[in-house]
């Protein structure tokens, strides 16, 4: 580098021949020369990759350009106008600053013509206005294995942070939705959000990142804009009550922003959540016709009314709820004759005023759960319904808990059917084996035969 020395208002350059009449320029230059004004540089290795391997740039690999990783496509896009290199399938590099580095010292070793591919532009044209670009793909051996090796190093961090997160007690968060904060591991957190307000963005097991993730979402909610649509609300009520409405509370599959906090993204080179899924569905139907005799299918459990009771059939559900609450569901089913709808507008009802802690008969608000649960049982107001106008109400067809099994479970009450199957009439159909004999017998003929004899008398 050249060195420049200002004294006073001229400057010189000691590797050069200054023309300058000032006095100054007189100084004798070998003062200076066993001076050190600047740090000193080891030599680099060819190409200068050395120097920005701990930069947060990514350099070009051809020349001295640099840009921020951000700013990836505007490097791809120097490399092609500027050197005719285009990188294929770029979005299935793990690591494209790595991947960088290596090409740039391995050009700088051999020829660009020994790794890529040649394509010729304008083929028919003159040979002036004639093109050759330089193609670098995973069909070169050395870049799949380069490819394969950085997706694995990539893999293994990742499992990593995702086994260091499992085992965190040090989380710290708040719900999105009801501001209640968790302490401890991601899971509280994450259940809590899948149980209180049917929020499931997966099992915690199955999650990286997780306060990067759960910031990215609380950023869209802050914003007003809707998880699954995302469309944006101009408030926030608004906004809620369109994802609750709408079951929007969940987050959409589609959305690739999502991908980098799912470990499945990271399992197979290449490939995503979806088309491993699609292969796993793939597999499943070309073994249907293996043996399945020793499947054991996980029971679906329901959650009770009143507390955290789960039951894998509805009459153990109403067998708990009668003994330990006091509410004996099949008996208000009978003696209201609730049909199906109804039922579900009930437990909805009843579903949506125990989360809010209030009773519903007398509608005091408690301060916990299981203050309500407790006034509810001493004063009986557990086994009465309100007035049915007050839960038969369409808005109350929408769930309170988007995953409530109980809901599946709920059928007609045996009075209603008895009544439907009371106003039935049997209708008895006609023997029309012979058409012939039918013809014959018919009313229709009876009644011509009476008209015919009638117009004869006139």
């Amino acid at each position: 580098r050249a060195v420049l020395f200002r004294w006073g208002t001229h400057t010189c350059n000691p590797r050069t021949t200054c023309g300058s009449d000032s006095p100054l320029c007189g100084v004798t230059w070998g003062i200076y020369t066993e001076c050190i004004l600047e740090p000193l540089s080891l030599p680099e290795s060819p190409g200068g990759v050395d120097a920005v391997e701990s930069s947060p740039y990514v350099p070009c690999i051809f020349c001295k350009e640099c840009y921020v990783l951000a700013e990836q496509n505007q490097l791809l896009k120097h490399m092609i106008i500027e050197h005719k290199l285009v990188i294929a399938d770029v979005k299935l590099v793990a690591d494209f600053r790595s991947y960088i580095l290596y090409w740039k010292r391995r050009f700088a070793e051999q020829p660009v013509t020994d790794f890529c591919s040649v394509i010729r532009t304008n083929s028919k044209a003159p040979l002036e206005e004639q093109d050759n670009y330089f193609l670098l793909c995973d069909v070169l051996p050395e870049d799949r294995l380069l490819r394969e090796q950085l997706q694995q190093k990539r893999l293994r961090e990742i499992l990593e942070q995702q086994q260091q997160e499992r085992y965190d007690t040090s989380f710290h968060s708040m719900c999105m939705f009801c501001d209640q904060e968790f302490t401890g591991n991601r899971s509280v957190l994450l259940n809590h959000m899948a149980r209180e307000h049917a929020f499931n963005i997966g099992l915690p097991d199955n999650i990286v990142n997780c306060y990067e993730f759960l910031a990215v979402l609380q950023g869209k909610l802050d914003n007003l804009q809707c998880l699954y649509c995302e469309k944006v609300f101009r408030d926030k009520n608004t906004l809620k009550d369109h994802m609750r409405k709408k079951q929007h509370r969940r987050i959409n599959a589609k959305n690739k922003e999502y991908d980098k906090f799912y470990i499945i993204n990271y399992l197979e080179f290449g490939k995503s959540w979806e088309e491993v899924q699609s292969e796993d569905d793939r597999e499943l139907l070309d073994n249907l016709e293996e043996d399945w005799s020793d499947w054991e299918e996980h029971p679906v459990c329901a959650v009770c009314l009143f507390c955290e009771q789960q039951a894998d059939t509805t009459e153990k559900l109403y067998l708990h709820m009668q003994k330990s609450h006091g509410f004996h569901f099949p008996k208000i089913k009978s003696e209201h004759g609730l049909n199906f709808y109804q039922q579900v507008k009930l437990v909805n009802f009843i579903r949506r005023e125990i989360h809010h802690c209030r009773c519903y008969n007398c509608q005091e608000k408690f301060e916990s759960k299981g203050g309500l649960i407790s006034h509810m049982e001493e004063t009986k107001h557990i086994a009465f319904l309100p007035a049915r106008s007050t839960w038969d109400q369409p808005q109350y067809y929408f769930p309170t808990y988007e995953n409530d099994i109980l809901l599946c479970t709920l059928s007609d009450s045996e009075d209603a059917k008895a009544e439907d199957q009371s106003e039935e009439v049997p209708v008895v159909g006609e023997d029309i084996s012979s058409l012939k004999a039918l013809k014959q017998s018919s009313v229709l003929n009876q009644l011509l035969w009476k008209e015919n004899k009638s117009q004869e008398k006139f």
